[in-house]
C-alpha cells in the first residue's frame, strides 16, 4: 500500500506561517507610504517567504532539500522578528499587534524546529510512498 505524502496546505506549520503573513499584510497595508516602502516590504517579504519555502521544500524528493528549505524558513522568522522589532522601537507597530503577531511566531517556532529535526528520519524511499 503506497502511503500519501501530505500536502504542504495541510501542515500546520505551513498554516501558521500564511496566518503571521496575512496578519502582518493586514497591519502593513494601513501603513503612510514610507514606512510600508521601506520597513514594511522587508517585512512582509520575510514573514510570506517563510510559508513560501515550508511550500518549496515539500515539493523536493530529497529529504536533504526538504530539510534545507526548512532551515531557510526558520531563518526567515527570524528575519522576520527583526523587522517586528524594528517596527516597534520605530513606533509604527502597536504594543497590542506585536502581542498576537507573537502568539503566533511563539507556536511556530518549535514547530517549525520539531518540523526540520523530524525531516530525514526516514528514508527518501519510504517518504515516496
Amino acid at each position: 500500500m503506497k502511503k500519501k505524502i501530505e500536502s504542504f496546505v495541510n501542515l500546520d506549520i505551513y498554516r501558521l506561517a500564511e496566518s503571521l503573513g496575512d496578519k502582518i499584510w493586514e497591519i502593513v497595508s494601513k501603513w503612510d507610504r514610507f514606512a510600508k516602502n521601506t520597513l514594511g516590504y522587508q517585512l512582509t517579504k520575510s514573514a510570506d517567504s517563510v510559508g513560501a519555502n515550508i511550500a518549496e521544500g515539500s515539493g523536493r524528493f530529497h529529504f536533504t532539500e526538504r530539510k534545507q528549505f526548512a532551515r531557510i524558513a526558520r531563518g526567515l522568522l527570524y528575519e522576520t522578528s527583526h523587522w517586528l522589532r524594528r517596527a516597534y522601537i520605530r513606533k509604527i507597530l502597536k504594543e497590542e499587534e506585536i502581542k498576537k503577531l507573537k502568539k503566533i511566531m511563539d507556536e511556530l517556532r518549535p514547530r517549525l524546529n520539531a518540523y526540520i529535526n523530524s525531516i530525514g528520519t526516514q528514508s527518501d524511499k519510504a517518504n515516496s510512498k
